[in-house]
């Protein structure tokens, strides 16, 4: 039996939101969409907000994604800018939260290293190693919307490697898998 789930990848951004998504059917990934929301006719940044938070629980409401990757916050000299891209990265996963999907957050490197193989590859290096795995016809002219598809990507590329030690279901379980820690 075949696994299948959408991953919805976002690059959050208060001038443009980039996203993308891809269909996962056992081992192989296909391309779905991807686009941007352009925010620069907006001034007010609560405004910025709202239609961040909308557009995500629209994307969320059409595709149904099981998982959503997003790009995080760079550090960088500019606490403004930061802090900005902080409240959109946090609006775009509220509205993931509110509609219970599970989220995982990759800073820029790891996504240009999972897509690339180098982790200071240029959006361009990002976007082109995207048309050629997906077989994608044209690219856009802002590159935001293949910096969302690339979260997705990296996403698919890190399933499963993520240790986080044993699981449980409870003290019970504990108990039973580590007799000589009680006592």
């Amino acid at each position: 039996m075949k696994t299948e789930k959408i991953i919805l990848g976002i690059d959050p951004g208060t001038t443009i939101m980039g996203f993308g998504l891809i269909k996962v059917v056992g081992k192989q990934m296909e391309f779905l969409q991807m686009n941007e929301l352009l925010l620069t006719k907006y001034k007010d940044p609560y405004t910025k907000l709202k239609l961040i938070f909308e557009r995500t629980i629209a994307l969320i409401d059409t595709y149904h994604p099981d998982e959503i990757a997003i790009e995080a916050p760079f550090f960088g000299k500019n606490v403004q800018s930061m802090l900005k891209l902080g409240r959109a990265q946090g609006v775009a996963m509220a509205a993931g939260l509110s509609r219970q999907i599970p989220i995982t957050e990759y800073l820029p490197k790891k996504i240009k290293m999972a897509i690339t193989g180098n982790g200071n590859a240029s959006k361009e290096q990002v976007a082109k190693m995207l048309q050629n795995t997906l077989g994608l016809k044209t690219l856009p002219k802002n590159l935001d919307s293949t910096d969302g598809l690339a979260a997705a990507v990296c996403h698919f590329y890190n399933a499963g490697r993520i240790d986080t030690g044993k699981n449980y279901t409870g003290w019970e379980a504990y108990v039973k898998s580590n007799p000589k820690k009680i006592g």
